[in-house]
C-alpha cells in the first residue's frame, strides 16, 4: 500500500485528499507539527508527499528543499498560488508537479497514480542503462560517472530513463511528457523545460556536458557517439 504524507494546514482539504486516496488504496497521513515536518517525513517514509507553499513556520519550499537533501521520493506541490514563478520555483527547488487549487479529486489522484507508477515500476525493468561511461541505476534512480554518484529526483530519472533507452532517436517533448505523467493534457510545457535544464545541470557539474541534445521544435536526444 502506497504512503502519502500530505503538508497542507486545511482540514477541510485533508480530509478531502485522504478520503479520496484511500478509496483507491492508499494510505495517508497529514503533517501534525508544522514546525517538525522532516521529523514525520522520516519516521513515516511515505512513498509521495502533497505539500502545500503558505504554512505555518516555513513554507513549501523549505520543506522542499530539506525533502530533496534525504530522499528522491515524489512531491507534488499544491497551491493556490499557481502563477508562473511560483510554478517554476517548486521545479526548481526539486517539486516533481504542481497542482493549482482548487483542483478536482480525481485529477489530483490521476496524477498521483501516475507519479507513483512511474517512481516504483521501473525498478525491476532494466538494472543498469550505460552509455559513453555514464550507468544509470534502475534500482536506486542514481547516475554514475567517473567514479561520482548523482542523485536524481523521480522526474530528471525518468526524463534521463527514457533518453538513455532511446539513444540515437529523438525523443519528442510530447513524448517525454507521457512518459512523465501518463497524458500532457494537465501538463505545463515549462514544467518539462525547468525538469530538463534541472537535470543537464546535474550532468554538466559531474564532467558530463551536451550529454542531454536538444533538437529544436522536436526534442531531445541522447545522442551516440563515434
Amino acid at each position: 500500500m502506497y504512503r502519502i504524507f500530505v503538508v497542507e494546514d486545511s482540514e477541510g482539504i485533508v480530509d478531502g485528499i485522504s478520503g479520496s486516496l484511500k478509496s483507491w488504496g492508499m494510505e495517508t497521513k497529514a503533517a501534525t507539527d508544522f514546525a517538525g515536518v522532516m521529523e514525520e517525513f522520516e519516521e513515516y517514509k511515505p512513498h509521495l508527499v502533497l505539500l502545500d507553499i503558505s504554512l505555518p513556520f516555513m513554507d513549501g519550499y523549505h520543506w522542499c528543499r530539506e525533502i530533496r537533501k534525504r530522499s528522491s521520493v515524489p512531491v507534488v506541490i499544491i497551491s493556490s498560488a499557481s502563477d508562473n514563478m511560483n510554478i517554476i520555483m517548486a521545479m526548481n527547488m526539486g517539486a516533481d508537479d504542481f497542482i493549482a487549487k482548487p483542483f478536482d479529486l480525481n485529477v489530483l489522484t490521476a496524477k498521483i497514480q501516475a507519479l507513483l507508477r512511474r517512481a516504483y515500476s521501473l525498478a525491476n525493468s532494466v538494472p543498469i542503462i550505460e552509455h559513453n561511461g555514464a550507468e544509470l541505476n534502475t534500482g536506486n534512480s542514481t547516475l554514475e560517472y567517473d567514479g561520482k554518484r548523482i542523485e536524481l529526483t523521480k522526474n530528471e530519472y525518468r526524463i534521463l530513463f527514457t533518453l538513455m533507452k532511446n539513444k540515437g532517436k529523438i525523443v519528442s517533448r510530447e513524448k517525454l511528457m507521457e512518459e512523465l505523467w501518463e497524458t500532457d493534457i494537465f501538463v505545463d510545457e515549462n514544467t518539462l523545460t525547468v525538469n530538463v535544464g534541472r537535470l543537464r545541470k546535474k550532468l554538466e557539474s559531474a564532467g558530463l556536458s551536451d550529454f542531454i541534445s536538444t533538437k529544436f521544435g522536436v526534442g531531445y536526444i541522447v545522442e551516440e557517439r563515434k
